[in-house]
């Protein structure tokens, strides 16, 4: 039987299975400044990734797997628009993040608010690539 806490970390890993499959696609679309950054950030994505299929599968939790393919919200055909699904990933991972707050406690909470904070950060740092304000919201992971 699965807890709260538990499905909010089963919605936490399919955000972060989508925000890789947004870097891959997006990645192509970047340039030598921002390549680095994309990196980093599909790793750091990779990295919570496999630490939530452990942790899930060590709790009884079947983790889903990533889809083969993900909706895109809009075409990313530049920088520009590459720029801009990432910020949007990065804050769709961190309202995720954000709603497995309240059910969690201990060392899972604690991973929930690094996530949440690494996806913000991660965020404000496109939308400043990318000229875009405003960098950072008030309550990062709250549409």
């Amino acid at each position: 039987m699965t807890t709260p806490a538990d499905e909010r970390l089963v919605a936490a890993l399919q955000a972060e299975h989508a925000a890789i499959y947004a870097y891959g696609t997006a990645g192509a679309k970047l340039d030598g400044g921002t390549v680095g950054l994309a990196r980093n950030a599909e790793s750091a994505h990779r990295a919570r990734r496999d630490d939530l299929v452990v942790r899930l599968s060590g709790a009884g939790v079947t983790p889903p797997p990533a889809a083969p393919a993900y909706a895109l919200p809009f075409p990313v055909t530049d920088r520009a628009s590459a720029l801009k699904l990432l910020a949007m990933v990065e804050d769709r991972t961190a309202a995720q993040w954000r709603l497995a707050l309240p059910p969690t406690s201990g060392e899972v909470r604690k991973l929930a608010v690094d996530a949440l904070v690494d996806c913000a950060t991660r965020g404000a740092a496109l939308r400043q690539a990318a000229g875009t304000t405003p960098l950072t919201s008030a309550f990062p992971g709250k549409a």
